[in-house]
């Protein structure tokens, strides 16, 4: 059975990153952009700031209890020619300001291979700034610092087609996505794969053409997750050796070096039993044996709204929360999003 209001309870207040703590991203965000952009500096070489990755692509999800939830956001910055050579000092020019700055130097930062990062240790949280460039010939890169060098990238291009995948799957993607990402997170089910390697395989199960012979094929959250997982299962077992994974966006970057053969035969195992437990829970006909498969798969918190009246509010509740629905997120615009992290 769907029990679609469980579907929506369970994504409300347990699934979905709370509305306090995606209004405190967007304002950390924002406070570190200042401090950038105060910089003498650095401040004349940024252009503007774009958030990335899972907030911007609304599949961020609250944490596992104890530990921090991150979030990415581009620093577009102006080219210099004078770093042609010598490429992460993009990255080091970002750091020196967050090193030295009198805030930020006191809490835990470092830099990474294509960003720079602040931890936020009192409320587990920790935002990775990511120096985003478009050069003269149009291409648009971040950097990765370890290689010193540019990395192709298309983060408005993502966002448009993971935007344009979620209106064919009557807006359920971003949640379905999300509920995979807890079934890593929280249930430990295939640790290992990267949240652009669910998002870009699941997107790309999604099709126009599967709702000509089917129009509910996409209709609610349970049939949604039903057949995106069933056809990813399809396709994973057609592959037992890892496949080149192209960025929908940018078909000369990939993200198969994301994964390891280990990772992806484990990634592919656990996808096909997950297939299974789906469509057991949803084509079974007693209330509460589904039910019961059901919270075998996501756990105890998966339950029914607790009155009819609560359920009735929930929608309005749901949208407070940012993710679900079509409710923008705090700090985003429609046009202000990006894809890919770094």
């Amino acid at each position: 059975m769907r029990h679609a209001d469980y579907f929506d309870n369970f994504l409300k207040n347990t699934v979905n990153l709370s509305q306090f703590n995606l209004g405190l991203l967007a304002s950390r965000v924002d406070a570190i952009y200042a401090a950038l952009k105060a910089d003498p500096d650095l401040g004349p070489r940024l252009v503007k700031k774009i958030p990335q990755g899972s907030w911007a692509q609304e599949t961020i999800i609250s944490p596992q209890n104890g530990k921090p939830f991150d979030a990415d956001f581009l620093v577009q910055m102006k080219e210099e020619p004078d770093w042609s050579d010598d490429v992460q000092q993009y990255i080091n020019a970002v750091y020196k300001v967050i090193h030295h700055h009198s805030i930020y130097g006191d809490m835990p930062h470092n830099r990474k291979c294509r960003c720079v990062y602040v931890e936020y240790a009192n409320n587990k949280m920790h935002v990775d700034i990511v120096p985003y460039v478009i050069l003269a010939d149009d291409r648009q890169v971040i950097i990765n610092r370890d290689d010193n060098t540019f990395e192709t990238t298309n983060p408005s291009g993502f966002t448009q087609w993971m935007k344009d995948k979620d209106k064919i799957a009557n807006r359920k993607l971003r949640k379905v996505i999300r509920l995979l990402k807890f079934l890593r997170d929280h249930k430990n089910s295939f640790t290992g794969t990267k949240s652009i390697l669910i998002t870009t395989l699941l997107g790309e199960q999604v099709e126009e053409w599967k709702k000509i012979g089917d129009p509910g094929y996409y209709s609610d959250l349970p049939t949604a997750l039903l057949h995106m997982v069933g056809d990813l299962d399809t396709w994973l077992q057609a592959r037992p050796i890892k496949p080149s994974i192209p960025d929908p966006s940018n078909p000369v970057v990939t993200f198969d070096h994301r994964w390891t053969q280990t990772t992806y035969s484990y990634f592919r195992a656990r996808i096909h039993a997950h297939a299974t437990e789906i469509h057991d829970a949803y084509h079974e006909t007693d209330e509460e044996e589904s039910v019961k498969q059901w919270q075998a798969l996501f756990g105890d918190k998966f339950q029914a709204p607790e009155t009819s009246s609560s359920s009735s509010k929930f929608g309005a509740a749901g949208a407070a929360g940012g993710t679900t629905g079509g409710t923008e997120l705090p700090g985003i615009s429609s046009s202000g999003r990006s894809g890919r992290a770094g």
